[in-house]
């Protein structure tokens, strides 16, 4: 028996480390190794033998495991702590869980098979019984939770304090009542009694998992929405100033005739002075016309030269070079959408340098898909969590049937977008760089 003991807890400690550590990497969306899942053993094994001689054995073990999955989690996988608590109380809870909800199974059904040799088989299957359960909890889970640093993890703490409750309460039937098999009737009913307790603490999991991602999801489209409503606003304000730009530029165009005549009949009188001094008024004018950047989109001018103005007068180099197709399947709200988020993001990350800082846009066709680019300088570290702004984009880039990728490589992040032109387009025009008006 004491061999067999052996033997059976070396075999449910190497599939709880298995187990713990794939859900672990699997729900934050991080990658495994094996060098991960040695250590993590080892630890589990080395946390096992000395809480053996602790009083309490169960409860120092539980805490154990969820201090050492807890620490992988944030030093390995590189998971805030906050993430880290959340998933390992997840992995912990569960597996005690379903051991628990075997072992209720056991004391139920095993008590008049103590001695023979038909314990020892069954004793077997309950336990490969208790890791199926597990994982099917975690396949669960995984399928409606991810705790991946652009998602939910903002309102870990509501998941964090209910599973911990959990947890508590199972510690709890584990130590006070599967110390040893039943020999009564008064103990078997107890037993049936814990394993219904149990199997509605499964439920209340579940509910609380399902409770949760609802409750983010709510926070998470009212963030959506707002964002959307100030982006529409300032694509009226974007739209009105084009216009008023387009009508202002046309009223010049219908003077220009008048504007020469006024020239010739200067010069034509010897008035040189006057008609310099008419001239460089006439210059004026058309400079306020101009804007720093034609993209064949006057939406997406307008946004240009007010946030390149922005980014020039904190000192940011800037570099434009793109020039929309026409006719274009682009939607001005969409491509507002993208490069106001763009911008704020790249100019925000600028100001946190206090030298250097830079900013390049490029677009470019790529077969029936358009490609833009927008790089600018940052901060070393890794990526911040995805914001509401960069999740906008993504869904733009998911309406036209492309995509969107972020790179960060030192002080230089990359955001990039990939749209389909080709809907409703009937030819390509001619590309040509964006180029800034000469100055006089």
């Amino acid at each position: 028996m004491e061999y067999f003991s052996l033997f059976l807890d070396g075999a449910c400690l190497t599939a709880q480390s298995a187990l713990h550590l794939f859900f672990l990497c699997r729900l934050t969306e991080k990658r495994q190794t094996p060098w991960y899942f040695a250590s993590y053993l080892f630890l589990l094994c080395l946390c096992a033998w000395f809480t053996s001689k602790a009083p309490f054995p169960q409860v120092f073990a539980i805490t154990g495991q969820l201090l050492l999955l807890s620490f992988l989690s944030r030093f390995c996988l590189g998971n805030r702590w906050t993430v880290s608590w959340g998933a390992a109380l997840l992995a912990v809870y569960i597996t005690q869980l379903s051991f628990g909800i075997i072992n209720s199974l056991e004391a139920l059904f095993f008590p008049h098979l103590v001695g023979t040799m038909l314990l020892y088989p069954l004793l077997l299957l309950a336990t490969l019984g208790a890791f199926l359960l597990c994982a099917c909890c975690y396949r669960a889970i995984l399928l409606s939770l991810s705790l991946a640093q652009d998602r939910q993890t903002p309102y870990i703490g509501l998941l964090v304090f209910p599973c911990l409750f959990f947890l508590t309460a199972e510690l709890y039937i584990l130590h006070t009542a599967y110390s040893t098999l039943p020999t009564s009737l008064e103990k078997v009913e107890t037993h049936g009694a814990l394993l219904f307790l149990q199997a509605l603490g499964l439920g209340a999991l579940l509910c609380t998992v399902y409770a949760y991602r609802q409750i983010c999801q709510s926070f998470q489209d009212q963030a959506t929405l707002a964002s959307l409503t100030q982006a529409a606003q300032a694509q009226k304000r974007y739209v009105a100033e084009a216009q008023l730009r387009y009508n202002t530029t046309r009223a010049f165009r219908h003077d220009i005739n008048n504007h020469l005549s006024v020239l010739k009949g200067f010069l034509e009188r010897g008035n040189t002075d006057a008609a310099k001094d008419y001239l460089d008024k006439l210059k004026t004018t058309a400079a306020e016309l101009s804007l720093p950047c034609q993209t064949g989109n006057p939406v997406v001018d307008i946004l240009l030269g007010e946030k390149l103005a922005l980014a020039e007068s904190n000192g940011i180099k800037t570099d434009v070079s793109l020039r929309f197709p026409q006719p274009s399947a682009l939607d001005d709200f969409d491509l507002c959408v993208i490069f106001a988020n763009a911008m704020d993001n790249a100019i925000q990350a600028c100001l946190s340098l206090s030298s250097g800082a830079s900013i390049h846009i490029q677009g470019k066709p790529q077969g029936d898909f358009y490609f833009l680019t927008f790089e600018n300088t940052c901060t070393p570290g890794p990526l911040p969590p995805r914001g509401q702004g960069l999740r906008n984009v993504h869904a733009v880039a998911e309406k036209y049937h492309g995509a969107m990728t972020v790179e960060k490589r030192g002080q230089a992040f990359s955001l990039s977008v990939l749209l389909n032109i080709s809907i409703q387009r009937t030819h390509r025009s001619e590309q040509s760089p964006c180029i800034p008006p000469k100055s006089s």
